[in-house]
């Protein structure tokens, strides 16, 4: 897990980047740009914020600490205690319960060897418990870092847990070989008549 930090700073690629996100807000909304910037600079620091990096993001904005703070907090998407690099997040919502969640739950806890909530033994994966991801037509859903990995099962989450734990990256999407959301069968709507 990242260490605690007395100071931080963007890398100088982070910055730009930072830069750039700035420059799609009016000058007196560039609080606006506190979602993204957080996220930067989790990713940047090794999956979690610690105050250093609130307040460097308070004074790059130019906004009191509480502002950022206040957003830090309440997001679950972001971390404030140190917990695992890489961030395995299983939605839990009724679509994917319904479609097999607790399995999904149950064979990342076999191949992490943590509970919900907890960093793996040697800080590199944190699993947590996610609300509606937003892609209930493929569930049951994981998302990991900046990934989707749709219509899963137990084995299926598994193979894909094993593989990151190796250092690989899967393909995103869906697991089942559908398109998209297309339905498991193939499209039903829209089709081309040849006409």
């Amino acid at each position: 897990m990242a260490p605690d930090v007395t100071s931080f700073e963007f890398t100088p690629a982070n910055l730009e980047e930072a830069r750039a996100v700035l420059a799609r807000f009016p000058a007196d909304r560039r609080q606006s740009a506190v979602l993204p910037l957080l996220h930067m600079a989790q990713k940047q620091h090794g999956g979690w914020l610690p105050r250093a990096v609130l307040d460097y993001l308070a004074d790059f904005l130019g906004i009191p600490k509480i502002r950022v703070y206040e957003v830090a907090s309440f997001y679950d998407m972001y971390n404030t205690e140190p917990v695992g690099r890489v961030q395995v997040r299983v939605c839990t919502t009724t679509p994917c319960w319904l479609c097999g969640s607790d399995d999904v739950v149950k064979a990342a806890r076999d191949v992490l060897g943590c509970e919900i909530g907890q960093s793996t033994d040697d800080g590199r994966f944190f699993l947590r418990e996610f609300e509606c991801l937003g892609a209930c037509s493929n569930a049951p859903v994981l998302w990991v870092d900046d990934d989707y990995y749709e219509d899963l099962d137990y084995e299926k989450t598994r193979t894909l847990l094993e593989a990151l734990k190796r250092g690989e990256t899967p393909p995103a999407g869906p697991q089942s070989g559908r398109k998209g959301s297309m339905p498991i069968g193939g499209k039903t709507t829209l089709l081309e008549t040849g006409e």
